[in-house]
């Protein structure tokens, strides 16, 4: 079983890393064709692309500039240790033990529109490009189609090692529109969140993106591999509503955040 997110856009990497393992991204040789199609943008471009200030218009323009492979401790740090955000302080990486580390490394994959698949011990320098920008590049109008099916068949030759073919999304519909579930061998799982508000269950963007972690962070810890071990989440006070999920959305419901 193979479980998804999304980056953030929120990076930390000036704590330093609890492990010194790491691997290099499959896929870094097309992120260097991104950042060479990217340096052509001056500050200014880059702001009206993103909709950001000037300060962190003028910080991306010296990422792209500055980045340079190869990638070692010195100069990148590890994804899963390198993005904060909701979905990350609910996962809580950084106090993961070697153990977890090495399941999540098996079982969890990070989507961007840099990288294209992360794994969690993956070095990677500094960037914000997401996945639903408007970005002309050598491969087209946007990244959905430089990236094309090849992140769909890696996730579809992953999943042939993880002992189960499942993939759990718990990534944005921004990232997941980069993946074709129907050319992937393997059962689509999405987990739904939702929190009690004005008498109804709605998916509150600041609780989901948490729970989104949180759910990957159970996962890791009790080495789910089977789809049923997901109805079993109990956190912050979440519980599993059968009533309102079906095969492929698990659907989770609170009343009040624990």
């Amino acid at each position: 079983m193979l479980t998804v997110l999304s980056p953030a856009k929120t990076l930390d990497f000036e704590t330093a890393p609890g492990t010194r393992r790491t691997t290099q991204p499959e896929f870094l040789d097309a992120a260097a064709e991104l950042v060479e199609d990217a340096r052509g943008l001056a500050p200014d471009a880059i702001r009206e692309l993103m909709g950001v200030s000037d300060k962190i218009a003028e910080l991306n323009h010296q990422r792209f500039m500055n980045w340079a492979p190869p990638f070692d401790l010195g100069n990148a740090k590890q994804a899963v240790l390198a993005f904060r955000g909701d979905v990350y302080s609910g996962l809580e990486a950084e106090t993961l033990d070697s153990a977890g580390l090495a399941f999540a490394q098996k079982h969890l994959r990070i989507l961007s529109g840099l990288y294209g698949l992360l794994r969690p011990l993956d070095l990677m320098q500094p960037y914000r490009l997401e996945m639903g920008l408007k970005f002309a590049n050598r491969g087209g109008a946007n990244l959905y189609r430089f990236w094309g099916d090849r992140i769909t068949r890696s996730l579809d030759r992953q999943l042939g090692k993880s002992g189960s073919r499942v993939l759990v999304n718990l990534a944005s519909n921004e990232y997941f529109k980069a993946v074709q579930p129907k050319a992937l061998d393997a059962e689509v799982i999405t987990p739904v969140f939702k929190d009690l508000k004005g008498g109804k269950y709605k998916i509150i963007s600041f609780y989901a993106k948490k729970a989104r972690g949180q759910m990957a962070r159970y996962i890791i810890d009790n080495g789910i591999n089977d789809p049923d071990g997901l109805k079993d989440f109990a956190v912050a006070g979440y519980r599993f509503s059968r009533n309102e999920s079906s095969a492929r959305e698990l659907v989770f419901t609170r009343d009040a955040p624990a």
